[in-house]
């Protein structure tokens, strides 16, 4: 029965995303935070791999670099302080070009924290902060900020997540603009202890000051499978861009990579 009723917040969840909701090409990285932090004191690195096929081949502004036909690589590391505080960084933000040119783009930092919870309570919550620099070619505002907000729940083979990004400019031509806004979900559902396969959503809702008709946002749509290896874990989806896409056709990958000994 629970798993029913979760599996039917899942299908409202993922309406809520499909609702109203400005264009953005994929980012470096296109996943919805959960719970998940490294063991303490140990590096960790997930690679995320992003490529568009059929996406947009003219510039917005001079000397930017079109989102069509271009990969975009990148190693997000990791150290756990404790159980619930963890740093990051994309270190470096690269993408090949359609061309075959390739480049390293800038670098994010992040600081992510979950809250505390007993074994038995199968909802989690936290946030995330990110702040980093990118080259002109991806964004005319150099330093650019993000605070997301994470909540979830894991109920028999169902897991269910909710971000809600906040995205702003600290310095460039748009800094004082208003925030973007946007909501990611997943929901996913467990095979086994191995695989699971899901949904997730992300839309874009406009801005702080004025959210956004359905027509004049960007939304994806991914089918997902997570699959562990061994010691390795991997995201894969294709994901299609409606409303008014950046991007039409996504293929997106995170590939947890293991370093050193294991548990």
């Amino acid at each position: 029965m629970r798993s029913r009723r979760a599996g039917l917040t899942a299908l409202g969840l993922l309406a809520a995303g499909l609702s109203p909701g400005v264009a953005r090409a994929a980012d470096e990285e296109i996943q919805v935070y959960m719970d998940e932090i490294g063991p303490p004191r140990r590096l960790g690195l997930d690679v995320h791999l992003n490529f568009v096929p059929d996406g947009r081949t003219a510039p917005d502004f001079a000397g930017q670099q079109a989102s069509g036909g271009r990969t975009r690589i990148t190693p997000e590391w990791s150290w756990a302080l404790n159980p619930n505080l963890e740093l990051g960084a994309y270190l470096p933000l690269m993408t090949v070009s359609r061309d075959g040119g390739f480049e390293a783009d800038g670098i994010k930092g992040r600081l992510k924290w979950v809250a505390p919870r007993p074994d038995a309570q199968p909802w989690f919550w936290g946030l995330n902060f990110e702040i980093g620099r990118v080259k002109h070619d991806l964004d005319r505002n150099p330093w650019n900020a993000e605070l997301k907000g994470i909540v979830g729940t894991r109920t028999g083979p169902w897991t269910l997540a909710a971000n809600l990004n906040i995205d702003w400019v600290v310095s460039g031509p748009d800094q004082g603009a208003p925030a973007d806004l946007q909501l990611a979900l997943k929901a996913a559902y467990s095979l086994d202890k191995l695989t699971a396969v899901g949904v997730e959503t992300y839309n874009a809702l406009g801005t702080t000051r004025a959210p956004g008709r359905f027509d004049d946002n960007d939304h994806q749509t991914y089918l997902v499978v997570d699959r562990s290896f061994g010691r390795w874990d991997v995201n894969f989806g294709v994901g299609y861009g409606y409303g008014r896409p950046e991007d039409r056709w996504i293929v997106k990958a995170v590939i947890g990579v293991p370093i050193g000994p294991g548990a």
